[in-house]
């Protein structure tokens, strides 16, 4: 069977790119003997529409699942409909999660586990997401004073020319914009959540 795994790098033991849209390379294995190809994300720059265009494409590639970090909703739906399980919330290499996917320890969704637009910021809800383009304007979310979120989305793009091929400096990295992106998606949540508060009393 074969399934595709969302890749910092290029081999089996670089670590899952957290973005299902926006990684750095989609990784197809075989399960049964795990061969592999690697392949350059190219929608990683696109303004919108990443997760559509990476989802057609690995459903092109005639897998059956998808092994990701995050998925959201618009990949979701093209996968589903494709007939492509979903399988988020993975961390770790990609050998590592296609071992527990061959064991049967994976468990697979139908929907996103993120809003649109992740790895931009949440976007959506504050108006201002389909317009940034990932790598196009590093300081774009910065200086518009929207969001946290967006400028964290840049710090975790900003990291993908160089996975895979500078060593641990590039993972601490990728590791220090997890986090401050977790931070700040935690945050913004709590921010939707309020505002759904509120508008559910208007009604």
């Amino acid at each position: 069977m074969r399934v595709a795994v969302s890749s910092s790098g290029d081999q089996l033991d670089s670590q899952i790119d957290p973005r299902f849209g926006r990684c750095a390379y989609f990784l197809i294995v075989e399960t049964d003997d795990m061969s592999f190809e690697a392949f350059p994300n190219e929608n990683v720059a696109l303004g919108g529409g990443a997760g559509i265009q990476s989802a057609q494409f690995v459903a092109s590639k005639g897998v059956k699942a998808v092994i990701t970090g995050n998925c959201g909703p618009n990949a979701a739906q093209t996968l589903s409909a494709a007939g492509v399980e979903i399988i988020v919330g993975q961390t770790g290499t990609v050998r590592e999660a296609v071992e527990k996917y061959r064991k049967g320890l994976l468990r697979g969704t139908t929907g996103p586990n993120v809003a649109d637009h992740y790895g931009m910021g949440i976007g959506r809800g504050m108006g201002m997401g389909r317009g940034m383009g990932m790598g196009r304007g590093m300081g774009m979310g910065r200086g518009m004073g929207m969001g946290r979120g967006m400028g964290m989305g840049r710090g975790m793009g900003m990291g993908v020319p160089g996975s895979g091929d500078s060593g641990s400096f590039s993972e601490e990295e990728d590791l220090d914009s997890l986090k401050r992106e977790a931070s700040e998606l935690m945050k913004q949540m709590e921010e939707i959540q309020e505002r759904i508060k509120k508008l559910e009393k208007k009604k």
